[in-house]
């Protein structure tokens, strides 16, 4: 057994949505390191770009930055259909991309909730990852081989503590929890319909990063985890490097937890 060469990318073809983002572009920089050609696909096209150039420079990879708007079915098929004119497979696909909406939506009361917010949290979070499975996965099953991993969320698993939130900003609307529970029982749906194709599809549910909250926030927080504090920016590239790589070979329709505690107790 070379455990080095399980975690081995080297010439994987990896899309990930939402690559512009805080956790995107650690996926792509972690994944990178190991080897993989990541594509890059978000809506801010620009950011993709920059990030390409300093991958490719640094990593001697040969990334591909792809302008992305999950609501719309044609840029989907946009990105697979550049994909694989340029390196004529896709191993791996991270459905990384998210819309909690802003701090005014996040703290507008349920009963308020518009229904404009509601349709575009679900036209990103739960269709967007349905149509992305669903042109890849055609790719994967003619390939017989694929990897599919969902980004899903504690709060797809439990509810929102209100308690340790109040006036934050920092509190996940009526519709991130949908749709990631959503997402969740997606992955094994699609597990399951997938099985002996030679496609593994997993869920990466991780829970709150730091990032510049207000203290007291933290506080509140970090006390509901095991551990006592909110996850690091990069705590979670190796679970995706795990997930992407041959070290994940026996795992399909699993839901992997990295939240701290925060689900255990």
């Amino acid at each position: 057994m070379n455990v080095e060469q399980l975690f081995d990318l080297s010439g994987k073809v990896v899309i990930i949505t939402g690559a512009a983002g805080n956790l995107g572009s650690r996926y792509a920089v972690g994944l990178s390191q190991f080897g993989a050609n990541v594509v890059l696909a978000d809506i801010d096209y620009i950011k993709c770009k920059q990030m390409a150039k300093k991958i490719k420079e640094k990593y001697l990879t040969d990334p591909e930055p792809i302008k992305l708007d999950l609501t719309k079915k044609k840029s989907i098929s946009n990105v697979v259909s550049k994909v694989l004119k340029k390196y004529s497979k896709i191993d791996v696909l991270i459905n990384n991309a998210a819309y909690q909406g802003n701090d005014k939506i996040r703290k507008t009361s349920f009963e308020n909730l518009s229904l404009d917010d509601w349709n575009k949290s679900i036209s990103v979070n739960l269709t967007g990852v349905f149509l992305m499975c669903q042109q890849v996965g055609k790719i994967m099953k003619k390939q017989k081989q694929g990897n599919i991993i969902n980004i899903g969320s504690t709060y797809g698993l439990v509810a929102p503590d209100q308690r340790i939130y109040g006036d934050s900003g920092q509190n996940a609307a009526a519709f991130y929890s949908a749709s990631k529970g959503g997402v969740i029982n997606l992955t094994r749906y699609l597990a399951s319909y997938w099985n002996r194709t030679g496609i593994r599809v997993n869920t990466l549910t991780p829970g709150g990063i730091a990032n510049n909250q207000k203290s007291n926030f933290i506080k509140k927080y970090s006390n509901k985890t095991m551990l006592g504090r909110m996850a690091k920016k990069d705590e979670y590239v190796a679970a995706i490097l795990f997930l992407s790589s041959d070290a994940s070979s026996y795992m399909t329709g699993s839901n992997l937890i990295i939240d701290g505690g925060w689900t255990a107790w």
